[in-house]
């Protein structure tokens, strides 16, 4: 029967559940595990967090992480808000199509093939690897996401208001930054948030293109992990759950708040 939770369905979603979710419980409790192995209990201790705090390599790496995740979500904002308000707003243009192409390529393209490409292209131009080239690359494959973000939100976008700011004698930048960047703004925002987590995220592209100092965050956890998983690993996880977590209540309550209130206005 639709709508009834039968004995397959809860049995289903608790399977789901704990393969989803019981390693994740797993890796944080073993990062309170006494033993460097992390297989084996050996009683309950904080020590692999200042272990991790004061790994200043793994403190480099996680500093390069964010300013390349900063940059590339600011940057694939700006040149995604910009493909998805020629897309929407342009109309039939000659070479839409290669140029819609061009914009959602990299959403079903290969990682590996967009980071061996990007690589061959920065050795032809001369241009030393580092943290620009990967701000580049990342921000070659988080932009297409932006587009589709503010692309759907511009679709559904009242025209009428554009037009009445231009007939109140707005230029065309004026309508876009007073009337029409205000209202789209969650979908700007939300594309931001998703190319920071995208470049946060990203191992494949990152070492195809990364050089010497500049070692993102994922690149040093898979090199480390290859030699073995240690608790420092495990904290590290644990801190970057707790953060994720944290986030997402937080947007959760504001979320909340928001729709308590234009209740009470209505």
């Amino acid at each position: 029967m639709t709508g009834r939770l039968t004995w397959f369905n809860a049995t289903a979603l608790t399977l789901g559940f704990a393969f989803l979710y019981i390693p994740i419980l797993l890796l944080i409790i073993y990062s309170f595990n006494e033993s460097r192995l992390v297989t084996v209990w050996a009683g309950f201790s904080t020590k692999w967090y200042g272990e991790l705090l004061r790994n200043q390599a793994m403190l480099d790496a996680a500093w390069v992480t964010l300013r390349v995740a900063v940059a590339t979500a600011t940057l694939a904002t700006v040149l995604g808000t910009m493909a998805a308000y020629v897309l929407v707003r342009a109309g039939r243009f000659r070479g839409r199509t290669m140029f819609s192409g061009m914009i959602y390529a990299p959403l079903v393209m290969p990682e590996v093939i967009t980071g061996l490409s990007l690589l061959l292209l920065f050795i032809a131009l001369g241009i030393e690897r580092g943290i620009f080239t990967v701000v580049l690359a990342h921000t070659t494959f988080a932009m297409c996401y932006v587009a589709v973000v503010v692309s759907s939100r511009l679709v559904s976008f009242d025209r009428s208001l554009e037009e009445a700011a231009l007939d109140l004698g707005c230029s065309p930048l004026d309508a876009f930054l007073s009337v029409t960047l205000p209202i789209i703004a969650p979908a700007v925002i939300a594309g931001w948030l998703l190319a920071f987590t995208l470049s946060l995220d990203d191992l494949v592209i990152a070492s195809f293109t990364t050089g010497p100092g500049a070692t993102t965050l994922p690149i040093k956890i898979y090199s480390a992990v290859r030699l073995g998983v240690s608790p420092e690993i495990n904290a590290l996880s644990t801190i970057l759950i707790a953060i994720v977590s944290l986030g997402v209540v937080a947007a959760s309550l504001i979320e909340k708040r928001r729709a308590v209130l234009e209740a009470k206005a209505v």
